[in-house]
C-alpha cells in the first residue's frame, strides 16, 4: 500500500512543490516500503533513492517514483539536489519533528530550495487510518490476541518476568508478527506499579498480579495490548481495583467515537478512578494514536481538546497504581467512527486467575 497520491494532494494547501521525507515510518507510508531512502514528492510524481541492500526490491515494489541506486559520487544528497533543480522545485516541506537539527543544517546546505517544516502534513493524513491500514492492524492485533491465549498456559510460578517477555516476543513472531511493536512489558507484583517497568528477574509468585503490556507489527503497523492477570488468588483489594479499572476502561470506550475531543474520551474514564477514590493512582493519560509507531497523534489525554478524526487508531488503557504494591492496566485498541467505535481487541476482559 502507497499514499503518494494522497500527500500529492496535499501540497498545494501548505504552498509547496514537494514533500522531502527521510523518517523510516514516513517513508512507509508514502511508499508502502522501507529501504533506509530519501523520498521527495511532488505534485506530479516523485524520486526516490536508495542504496545496493534495497534497490531490487525497491524496483519490484515501489510505483508512482522514479528510483534511483546511490553509489559513490551520487548519493542521496547529490541526486535529490538534480532533482530538485530539474523540476524546479522551490518549496519543499520535511519532516520537522522527525529531523535532527544536525540533519536539517546538513539538507538545507545541499538542496537548493527552500526547506519548510511540515510534520503536519503526513501527521494530519496518518492520524486517520484508511481500509488498508486497518485491514494490516486487525491482523496485528488478532496476532496479538493469540499470543496472550498462548502466554496464558505457559506462566507457572518461580518463572521470571523476563522469561514471560522472552516467551512473548517468541509467541508473536511464530505467529506471523514482522516484529515487535516495543520491548514487552512484564511486570509481576511489586512492579506493577510502575507502568513502563523493564522486565527483570522478579519471579512470578502465587497472590501477584501480572501486567503484560505487548504488540507486534504487520506491514509495518502496530498492534498493542496490556491485560492484567492474577496468579493464584489474589486479595478483595486487588479484585476492586481490578473491577475499578475495567470500569473505567469500559467508561471510556462507551466515549470514544470520531469528533469528539481526547480530553473528553479520557476524563469519561478519568472521573471512574477518581469517584473510586483512587485518582492519584492513574498516572496517564486513557490512550494514544498508534500506526506505523507505536505512539501517535491525536491522543486521548487531558490536554487533547480537539476532536478526534474518523479512523483514527487509539488505544484505551486506563490504570491503577499503587507503589510498591502492585499495579493493574487493561488496553484494548479502537478503530473511531462516526457513532461510536470499534474494539479490534479480542482477548476477554474479565480479571483471569491462573
Amino acid at each position: 500500500m502507497n499514499h503518494l497520491s494522497q500527500i500529492a494532494a496535499k501540497l498545494p494547501e501548505y504552498g509547496l512543490d514537494a514533500m522531502l521525507i527521510t523518517s523510516e515510518a514516513g517513508e512507509r507510508y508514502a511508499l508502502g516500503f522501507q529501504g533506509e531512502g530519501l523520498l521527495l514528492v511532488t505534485r506530479e510524481g516523485g524520486h526516490y533513492t536508495t542504496d545496493g541492500r534495497y534497490i531490487e526490491a525497491a524496483r519490484e515494489q515501489i510505483t508512482g517514483v522514479q528510483v534511483s541506486l546511490v553509489a559513490a559520487g551520487s548519493g542521496h544528497l547529490e541526486q535529490a539536489r538534480a532533482y530538485i533543480q530539474e523540476h524546479e522545485l522551490h518549496h519543499v516541506g520535511f519532516e520537522s519533528g522527525e529531523m535532527t537539527v544536525d540533519a536539517h543544517h546538513r539538507y538545507a546546505q545541499a538542496l537548493p530550495c527552500m526547506l519548510t517544516p511540515a510534520q503536519s502534513l503526513l501527521s494530519s493524513l496518518r492520524a486517520s487510518k484508511d481500509e488498508e491500514e486497518l485491514v494490516a492492524m486487525r491482523r496485528a492485533q488478532a496476532i496479538t490476541d493469540e499470543a496472550f491465549k498462548a502466554i496464558l498456559s505457559f506462566i507457572r510460578p518461580g518463572m521470571t518476568e523476563r522469561e514471560i517477555a522472552a516467551r512473548l516476543v517468541y509467541e508473536l513472531l511464530r505467529r506471523g508478527g514482522e516484529r515487535v511493536s516495543f520491548d514487552p512489558v512484564v511486570a509481576a507484583g511489586p512492579n506493577g506499579s510502575r507502568p513502563h517497568a523493564v522486565p527483570g528477574d522478579q519471579t512470578v509468585e502465587s497472590g501477584m498480579f501480572i501486567t503484560m503490556d505487548f504488540g507486534c507489527k504487520v506491514e509495518g503497523y502496530c498492534s498493542d495490548m496490556t491485560r492484567t492477570v492474577a496468579l493464584g488468588q489474589p486479595t478483595q483489594e486487588m479484585e476492586e481495583v481490578y473491577a475499578l479499572v475495567l470500569a473505567a476502561q469500559k467508561a471510556g470506550i462507551r466515549a470514544a467515537r470520531a469528533g469528539v475531543s481526547g480530553s473528553a474520551v479520557d476524563g469519561a474514564a478519568r472521573r471512574v478512578i477518581e469517584e473510586g477514590g483512587y485518582g492519584p493512582y492513574f498516572c496517564h493519560s486513557f490512550g494514544h494514536s498508534l500506526g506505523l509507531d507505536i505512539h501517535e497523534s491525536p491522543n486521548a489525554s487531558p490536554s487533547e481538546d480537539g476532536p478526534l478524526p474518523r479512523g483514527a487508531v487509539i488505544s484505551a488503557e486506563p490504570g491503577i497504581y499503587l507503589p510498591g504494591r502492585f499495579g493493574v492496566r487493561i488496553e484494548d485498541v479502537l478503530i473511531l467512527r462516526e457513532g461510536g467505535c470499534e474494539d479490534i481487541t479480542r482477548s476477554p476482559r474479565d480479571l483471569i486467575v491462573l
